[in-house]
């Protein structure tokens, strides 16, 4: 009777046991900040944002030429004018860099629109693939262990090697 009890005892704290270690989350991470920038895809992506960008910093450039060019006439002509077409001119020119400053907006505007519309498939990409791997590994949980995301201790299996392949890089 007394050896039952032990078996008994013993029976259930090796179920109580297995029980809490299949209870127990699987727990991977990744650093998503350098799987993204490791994408050609990315690469890509900011080479074409780079583009438009000195695009727009000649347009303004330009401008911003164009308007130092009419004030040092304008000054020059300055005393050869009426006060009133002074006035005028110095109207003008408030104008002109209002216009610019307006142009630097929608141009910061449209880089941020065009970043969005380009990164947006790329990080949903990267994140399906997290999601694959994850999966087919067994994980539950994958922390994002970029640097200053407060992941403090990242003992656990790092996904990014498996990821990448996954992805064709």
């Amino acid at each position: 009777m007394k050896n039952v009890k032990r078996i008994a005892v013993a029976l259930v704290l090796f179920v109580a046991a297995t029980g809490f270690v299949n209870a127990q989350s699987k727990v991977a991470h990744i650093n998503v900040q350098q799987l993204l920038s490791d994408m050609p895809e990315m690469k890509a992506a900011q080479a074409e944002l780079k583009k438009l960008q000195e695009t727009y910093r000649a347009d303004i450039q330009s401008s911003m030429t164009e308007l130092q060019n009419k004030y040092t006439q304008y000054q020059n002509e300055a005393t050869s004018k009426t006060r009133e077409e002074n006035e005028q001119r110095a109207v003008e020119l408030q104008g002109f860099e209002k216009n610019i400053q307006e142009a630097e907006q929608a141009a910061m505007q449209e880089m941020q629109k065009k970043q969005q519309e380009l990164f947006a498939p790329i990080s949903d990409k990267a994140k399906a693939a997290i999601e694959k791997v994850a999966a087919a590994q067994g994980f539950d949980y994958v922390i994002d262990a970029s640097p200053g995301l407060s992941l403090i201790v990242a003992k656990g299996k790092d996904l990014l090697p498996e990821v990448k392949q996954e992805l064709g890089f």
